[in-house]
């Protein structure tokens, strides 16, 4: 399992990003995707989540409203729209799956709201 996060950056507050995922070695529709993030000093909390058909997400009360995952099956990716992004957004941004029953990361993509 294989996962490769990109398109993070520095943005003004206010502003907005899109994430990317590129995942390979397991059958991705099969599975739900998620993105977690770390700010520093603070533990790896969930922001959002997608079934495998895409049909289903769920979201951190504290992006609701502002960040969108998706994902393109036939691409093997997911991404994060994150909009009306705030200073409090600024993390690592990582992407998750559990493949029979073991977690695969991805090496994180830093996120930075700042003016």
């Amino acid at each position: 399992v294989q996962l490769v996060e990109s398109g993070g950056g520095l943005v003004q507050p206010g502003g907005s990003l899109r994430l990317s995922c590129a995942a390979s070695g397991f059958t991705f529709s099969s599975y739900a995707m998620s993105w977690y993030r770390q700010a520093p000093g603070k533990e790896r909390e969930l922001v959002a989540v997608i079934s495998g058909r895409g049909g289903s997400t769920n979201y951190a009360f504290s992006v609701r409203g502002r960040f969108t995952i998706s994902r393109d099956n036939a691409k093997n990716t997911v991404y994060l729209q994150m909009n009306n992004l705030k200073p409090e957004d600024t993390a690592v941004y990582y992407c998750n799956v559990v493949v029979q029953g073991r977690g695969a990361w991805g090496q994180g993509t830093q996120v930075t709201v700042s003016s």
